[in-house]
């Protein structure tokens, strides 16, 4: 199978299996039913058609007009959930918007809450106990790293700038940053009386 129908396909059968996981949006979908939007990937640069029916067809090849074109980074996907950021990333070239604005809004709150939800997904296998189990425990362990981490460089910080006295402490830069601004009040000042003066001139 040749490569771009084998992304496309598994693009398709991911985006419907997590539809079909939501009732929401699943409700979602039919809202779009009949639209088509064509989006082109910046990263790869590919353009991907999505026909939206009973479920999500997408397609790399297309001779129709789409009813929305989107041109962007798939970063910015997330950010077209709001109409005043879509009129900002136009401006910004990060976005070319051809077509319906408020279907390019719907798609776009539609693919990112697809989210996975592996908890329903593993008590399909294992039962809805040992797969609560398994994603709270994953959860915790990924925690207990996290906070591990942040600990690490909270004791770092302390060391570049207690012991080893490579950066500035906190407070030492706060009173910089209060020397600064007194130094600029005084200026300001100044700057004010000059004028009086030379205005009495």
């Amino acid at each position: 199978m040749p490569f771009v129908p084998l992304v496309t396909a598994v693009i398709e059968t991911s985006l419907n299996t997590l539809i079909n996981d939501n009732p929401d949006l699943v409700r979602r979908l039919a809202r779009l039913k009949g639209q088509v939007i064509q989006l082109h990937l910046k990263e790869i640069n590919k353009t991907l058609t999505f026909i939206f029916s009973q479920q999500i067809d997408v397609l790399s090849d297309y001779e129709g007009q789409p009813d929305c074109y989107l041109s962007l980074h798939l970063s910015v996907l997330p950010q077209l959930r709001e109409q005043a950021n879509i009129t900002q990333l136009i401006k910004q070239d990060k976005v070319v918007l051809d077509g319906d604005i408020q279907l390019a809004q719907k798609f776009a709150q539609l693919m990112t809450d697809c989210k996975p939800n592996p908890e329903e997904w593993l008590s399909r296998v294992t039962g809805d106990v040992v797969a609560h189990s398994v994603v709270q425990g994953s959860k915790d362990i990924f925690q207990f790293v996290q906070d591990r981490v942040n600990k690490h460089n909270a004791h770092f910080g302390q060391v570049l700038t207690e012991e080893w006295r490579i950066a500035p402490a906190p407070l030492e830069i706060a009173d910089f940053c209060d020397q600064v601004d007194e130094v600029k009040s005084q200026a300001a000042r100044v700057e004010a009386k000059i004028q009086q003066l030379l205005e009495t001139l």
